[in-house]
């Protein structure tokens, strides 16, 4: 007996991360639950969710997903520059952001998805994928008991997360997968005895994190999430493991490391087509994330929103042309609402990349000995490229 309701779905969303859990949700509002969506995903989205990039813009987030206090960890009212040799700039801006319980939250989107009609299965593995003659999708699904069947979908949303494994080699669908290149390492611990400010992400720079800087995010008052992410194309002569336990305890050498996570992130902004052939990509798997923070949470659920009113779109239309210009019209959509930005910031991103730790310093310890209220992010900025004057010229396509 089957684990499905039905044989044939309109939509079939893979992966219930905040882009598949977005896209699940919008659709079946924006049908009024008279489309047939199915979410899976191997296990339950409150199930070990990632602990990495929990501090999240409260007001971005407020205008995608009502907030609810239940799955908020605490209140972000500042970000503390570091430069490597400990001068501090701050950045304050009260309840400027939000630290989020991410398997809260991730529980809240799919009883949201629950709640308007998304049939969701958290113990279904998508094995593959396969275009039928009429157009159709063929998912094959490894359920409860490893027991394999295969649904048919009219449009499918990968939002299977970095790298996007499941659409490689589908003749139909080449030129938009995200591929290796797109993929940075990461490494973080959940630890104890750290002091830190409950109300300010702290973020470190300078050539200790080549290519990329380090982080502590509060989570409760007591433990953090301390870790940081390198370049794709860093080498090291330890393990990042090693780099990490290394940093914490030069640093931080009474705390408890309670647990170490890592693996290979989403880095960058993507001009890949987003939509080919009824399949549409979405969050990390479209590589929709701010090339320099590697935010991507509230980016993944915004990506999610657009691709499911795209799906929507493509799903009434019947002419193929038609359906070919709505695919088309995602990457512009994505563009228009946050692509764009996401390509300036990659263009400056090598020339950030190359500020020595000397100028870090002296920009941090010259912002350091402003008052608070003067420590704006753009006046951060400007001082950064004072420091630097050869970074004005490297970063000029990004001035204009």
């Amino acid at each position: 007996m089957s684990f499905f309701k039905f044989e044939t779905y309109d939509l079939v969303v893979c992966g219930a991360g905040p882009a598949g859990l977005m896209a699940a949700c919008t659709y079946a509002k924006r049908t009024q639950g008279a489309g047939r969506v199915l979410l899976l995903d191997k296990k339950a989205p409150w199930k070990e969710p990632i602990f990495c990039a929990e501090a999240v813009s409260a007001n971005r987030l407020a205008k995608l997903w009502p907030i609810d206090r239940s799955w908020v960890r605490g209140r972000i009212s500042g970000i503390y520059f570091t430069s490597p040799d400990r001068h501090r700039a701050e950045f304050y801006s009260k309840d400027c952001g939000l630290i989020l319980d991410r398997s809260g939250f991730h529980h809240a989107l799919a009883d949201g998805c629950a709640e308007a009609g998304v049939e969701c299965h958290f113990d279904a593995l998508v094995k593959s994928l396969a275009r039928n003659d009429d157009g159709t999708w063929n998912v094959c699904v490894k359920g409860p008991e490893s027991v394999t069947e295969t649904v048919k979908a009219k449009a499918v949303v990968d939002a299977t997360g970095p790298g996007a494994r499941l659409t490689h080699g589908i003749e139909c669908l080449e030129g938009i997968e995200a591929g290796d290149t797109d993929l940075e390492p990461a490494i973080f611990a959940v630890a104890e005895g750290i002091e830190h400010s409950p109300e300010h992400i702290e973020l470190f720079f300078g050539s200790e994190f080549p290519d990329g800087y380090g982080w502590i995010f509060p989570r409760d008052g007591v433990e953090v999430n301390i870790g940081f992410v390198l370049g794709k194309n860093v080498k090291l002569g330890v393990s990042l493991r090693e780099k990490l336990k290394s940093f914490i305890a030069e640093r931080y050498p009474k705390a408890n490391v309670k647990a170490i996570y890592g693996g290979m992130i989403a880095c960058g902004q993507s001009e890949r087509p987003m939509a080919r052939c009824g399949l549409f990509k979405a969050g990390d798997a479209a590589s929709c994330v701010n090339p320099i923070s590697r935010s991507g949470i509230v980016e993944s659920m915004l990506c999610g929103k657009i691709v499911a009113e795209s799906t929507v779109e493509w799903l009434a239309a019947s002419a193929p042309e038609v359906r070919e210009k709505i695919e088309a019209s995602v990457l512009d959509r994505w563009m228009e609402a946050l692509g764009r930005t996401h390509l300036q910031i990659a263009r400056a991103k090598p020339g950030f990349n190359a500020i020595k730790d000397s100028q870090f310093d002296r920009a941090a310890k010259s912002l350091s000995k402003l008052p608070r209220e003067k420590q704006t992010l753009f006046r951060i900025f400007f001082t950064v490229l004072c420091a630097s004057p050869s970074l004005i010229w490297k970063m000029r396509s990004f001035l204009k």
